[in-house]
């Protein structure tokens, strides 16, 4: 005989699925999220981790490197800058405009602490990687057995 579980009903998570279809119902429709606020946009990141380094890969196309402005303090990552929209033209009709403009910023809480003063960034192809080196503290040690 199958064994029955019960659980308790939770009406806000009922408003969450609510929430949840009608979000990708709209983003089916308009092609796009419509969360983001005129004017702000948000980067997508990846963070991988090495036995050395953290790794932060951040989507900017369009971007030039003076836009771009990185800090870290502990172990918070802040990434913000501007993308600007190219100058109005007269005589031109837009059927769609998709791609999104203006400030942004992104703060990433890391695992740990980094070596800030050790930090790299460049910026190839509309992607920003960022390296920050782990504490020694944190790195891998090998230990070696003694035989006697």
């Amino acid at each position: 005989m199958a064994e029955k579980h019960l659980s308790r009903w939770d009406p806000f998570r009922e408003l969450v699925n609510l929430r949840e279809d009608m979000d990708r119902l709209f983003t089916s429709f308009f092609g796009r999220h419509t969360e983001e606020p005129e004017g702000f946009w948000t980067p997508v990141i990846d963070l991988e981790e090495d036995n050395e380094n953290f790794i932060v890969k951040a989507e900017l196309p369009g971007m030039k490197k003076d836009d771009i402005k990185i800090s870290v303090r502990g172990n918070q990552l802040s990434i913000s800058g501007e993308r600007k929209q190219e100058s109005e033209v007269k005589n031109k009709t837009y059927h769609r405009i998709e791609r999104s403009y203006g400030k942004f910023s992104r703060v990433i809480t890391l695992p740990t602490d980094v070596e800030a003063d050790r930090v790299k960034a460049s910026y190839k192809n509309g992607v920003l990687i960022i390296n920050l080196p782990k504490p020694e503290s944190m790195k891998p040690k090998e230990i070696e057995v003694e035989v006697k």
